[in-house]
């Protein structure tokens, strides 16, 4: 009897040790291409968030989680593919955060995610035509869609006066569908929208594009682009000619890169980018320790797609995406007891002792529709050559 008692008790030890996995997550960004000041910010918020769960021990009964980085390059759909076939395929990733830029997301979630059952959480893919892409229920992003960030820009341009505006977007997904959602927001408050005039990244000059801009006037150019691409080289090329000197600036060019390149040269220039003043911002910066910037955009965001990829694993009681996939809305959301950084420990004890969460993170997550971000932002101006956030919105 005691040898068999002694038996049972060996192998429920070893049940338990084999379900202990080495569980891998995908960080995708494009950590070259005209986003690439930011993607450092990101990653490491993102790891962040797996080093926490890590230390708990808690995930999953003891299972660890490894980080592996690849880069999207932003705009190039076929590297990012690429890079993302051989997270999937060569290090069997088990989950995807990212991508980042929206061109290249939808890519990796046709050609890879979907046909492979991956789940991909992206913290700043915002095109308004990824809230209906087919996804098979896997596709998640903590970021809100342009379609919101179009109101909020119309907005703010109403409010300060603005009539009339000329547009330029970056010639890709995020460009033309944020283009339209300025434009259509815009215009229905009154505004009227001059020209809408696509550039496309990596000329050396732009000054023919700003002429054509010019000759139809605004009292304000409007800039969907890229900070370290050719929506830094369209403002150069205004002020060089004369054509503009006050710009609307969206999430994509609002960034530290934009004031070191330009200086106090774009000062009244305003604009609003992804973020919130919620207590999980201050939670995040207090705790970071310096290795990210928690005001660098898409950074609480990336924290947060971190982390509720691996609480819904232990909703779950599974690292397999579709099996996980269907607990993200109910963590993201409320009822149940609310969840800041630093307390992801606290969540996966609450969620094994089968206990509701409201995971609401740093960047103050509301998901709604098919599983995006509701949508808070935060206006910026333009000042003494510094980008100074003043208001919430």
């Amino acid at each position: 009897m005691k040898k068999l008692l002694t038996a049972t008790a060996a192998c429920a030890l070893f049940a338990g040790a084999v379900q202990a996995e080495d569980i891998k997550l995908g960080i995708i960004f494009g950590f070259t291409g005209p986003i690439e000041s930011l993607t450092g910010s990101m990653a490491a918020a993102s790891e962040a968030a797996i080093a926490e769960v890590n230390a708990s021990g808690l995930l999953l009964d003891g299972s660890t989680v490894t980080a592996l980085r690849a880069d999207s390059t932003c705009v190039d759909s076929a590297a990012a593919t690429a890079a993302a076939e051989r997270l999937v395929t060569g290090d069997q990733v088990n989950a995807i955060i990212g991508a980042d830029c929206s061109g290249v997301t939808g890519a990796i979630l046709q050609n890879v995610a979907r046909p492979n059952g991956i789940v991909m959480i992206s913290p700043s893919a915002t095109s308004p035509a990824l809230s209906t892409a087919e996804d098979d229920g896997l596709f998640f992003r903590t970021a809100p869609s342009d379609a919101r960030e179009g109101e909020i820009a119309a907005d703010i341009m109403t409010e300060r006066g603005i009539k009339t505006a000329a547009l330029t977007y970056t010639n890709n997904d995020y460009g033309k569908g944020l283009a339209e959602a300025i434009a259509t927001a815009f215009e229905a408050k009154g505004g009227k929208i001059t020209i809408s005039a696509a550039h496309e990244d990596g000329k050396a000059d732009y000054t023919a594009e700003v002429a054509a801009l010019a000759a139809a006037g605004g009292d304000i150019l409007i800039v969907a682009g890229y900070l370290d691409q050719g929506g830094v080289g369209v403002i150069r090329a205004a002020l060089d000619t004369g054509a503009f000197s006050l710009f609307q600036l969206p999430g994509g060019m609002i960034g530290d890169n934009l004031t070191a390149a330009l200086g106090n040269s774009i000062d009244g220039s305003f604009g609003q980018v992804a973020g919130t003043d919620a207590p999980g911002m201050k939670i995040l910066a207090d705790s970071s320790g310096g290795k990210f910037d928690v005001n660098s955009p898409y950074t609480p965001e990336s924290y947060d797609a971190a982390a509720l990829i691996m609480l819904a694993m232990q909703a779950a009681g599974s690292s397999k995406s579709t099996d996980f996939a269907p607990k993200i809305m109910d963590l993201a959301n409320a009822p149940g007891e609310k969840i800041y950084p630093g307390e992801l420990a606290k969540a996966l004890e609450l969620i094994k002792a089968g206990t509701d969460i409201d995971y609401v993170g740093a960047s103050a997550v509301e998901l709604v529709g098919t599983g995006e971000s509701a949508g808070n932002y935060r206006e910026i101006d333009v000042i003494d050559g510094k980008i100074v956030t003043t208001r919430f919105r």
